[in-house]
């Protein structure tokens, strides 16, 4: 309390109510792998935000590193603002490059691959691009699954099947949904760059001659960027499908509407060619065995949700657990799910019908204040993609309008 010691008439300010809770981004990624040059940075994560920062800090194209370069570039020009990028050592043999992406957790400071991510809060949607081994892309599962904040898009092997790809799908399932699966590989322009001798005033010097080749490249990168341009365009409740895939120029897999029919309800996302459209992303569907988490754009519109409100309701740690603190939590996050709702993240026509927020004597016992737990339960009612469109159309004869 403050000390009044002499007469007078004294101005506080006070807090009363609720505290604006402000949306996460949603739209970082991070990818992991090898590239052409940068070993200063080897298992630092390392912020670009431009393809031309990237290519003067980790390279391009390189046979021993055909992956993250045409990713990145794609993550760009799809849409992508920003991206950390984990530069693993190669190792002497497939085994080890693989164990190097998959990383080790040596503690802060300490921790490589996959691993090193967890330092990093910002990052939203991982990717190990063209990297297809089972172990690594469990490893990036259970991370996102730890993380509880992010969310991990999978590559198909390059040759694979509709058999094939099946197989692989069932064998990199996220129980909840961090994970979208997305098939077949796309042909694109991959950017090279060459080390040439150029005379330039009578002395011979380095410069990089830039050529392009049309390569298969997994889709990862491509798809990463198409999250982010949908995040930004209309909000991470869209479903990121139905979207031209930039610079693709033809699937190493041409996929029919029958053949799509086996794939989608398995989760496997498939990128199809549409005469007159483009090559479009035409799948919205995690790997998840759970059917709540079916759809990619519920799982991450919980994923924002979750981390808005926990990084949102810092301020209450420590204050007295009382009726006046549970009614400003209460202000608080219905505020906030509120302008969520009016953005178009929430079914119902009304807020009451979007959402609930309860904190009070329902959600927790005497024994939880007693011993500094306050508990608040939230529902809501995400929209789900408009996946099957189908109109009925009926013949009306004369009679019919008589």
């Amino acid at each position: 309390m403050p000390e009044y010691l002499s007469p007078g008439v004294y101005v506080e300010e006070i807090e009363i109510g609720a505290k604006p809770i402000e949306g996460v981004s949603t739209s970082t990624a991070a990818f992991i792998g090898l590239t052409e040059k940068g070993d200063e940075y080897n298992n630092k994560p390392t912020l670009v935000t431009s393809w031309g920062q990237f290519v003067k800090k980790f390279g391009r194209y390189a046979d021993n590193a055909p992956y993250i370069a045409p990713a990145v570039q794609g993550f760009f020009q799809n849409g992508g603002k920003r991206c950390f990028i984990v530069k693993v050592p190669e190792g002497s043999d497939e085994n080890e490059t693989i164990s190097n992406i998959i990383g080790t957790d040596g503690g802060a400071g300490n921790r490589t691959g996959i691993q090193s991510l967890i330092e990093i809060d910002d990052v939203n949607i991982i990717s190990t691009p063209g990297i297809t081994d089972e172990n690594v892309q469990k490893a990036l599962i259970t991370h996102c699954e730890n993380m509880k904040d992010r969310f991990c898009i999978l590559d198909p092997p390059e040759n694979a099947n509709l058999s094939e790809v099946q197989t692989h799908k069932d064998k990199v399932v996220s129980t909840k949904g961090y994970a979208a699966l997305y098939y077949p590989w796309i042909k694109v322009n991959v950017e090279k760059g060459e080390e040439v001798d150029v005379i330039i005033g009578g002395e011979t010097v380095k410069e990089t001659k830039v050529s392009f080749e049309q390569k298969f490249m997994p889709p990862s990168g491509y798809i990463a960027g198409i999250y982010a341009r949908t995040d930004t365009e209309r909000g991470v409740h869209k479903a990121p499908a139905n979207e031209m895939v930039r610079g693709a120029l033809e699937l190493k897999i041409p996929i029919t509407k029958g053949e799509q029919d086996i794939l989608n309800p398995k989760g496997i996302n498939c990128i199809r060619s549409f005469s007159g459209r483009g090559i479009l992303v035409w799948g919205a569907r995690t790997t998840a065995s759970d059917p709540l988490w079916k759809y990619i754009n519920v799982r991450r519109l919980f994923l924002f949700l979750e981390e808005s409100i926990d990084e949102g309701t810092q301020w209450v740690v420590f204050e007295p657990n009382d009726k006046n603190l549970w009614g400003r939590v209460t202000q608080t996050i219905s505020n906030f799910l509120t302008t969520v709702w009016k953005d178009g993240a929430l079914a119902g026509a009304t807020p009451d019908e979007a959402f609930f927020v309860k904190c009070d004597e329902t959600t927790m016992t005497q024994d939880d204040i007693n011993n500094g737990r306050l508990i608040c339960e939230i529902g809501v009612a995400p929209v789900r993609p408009a996946e099957f469109v189908i109109f009925r159309i009926a013949q009306l004869t004369a009679s019919a309008n008589q």
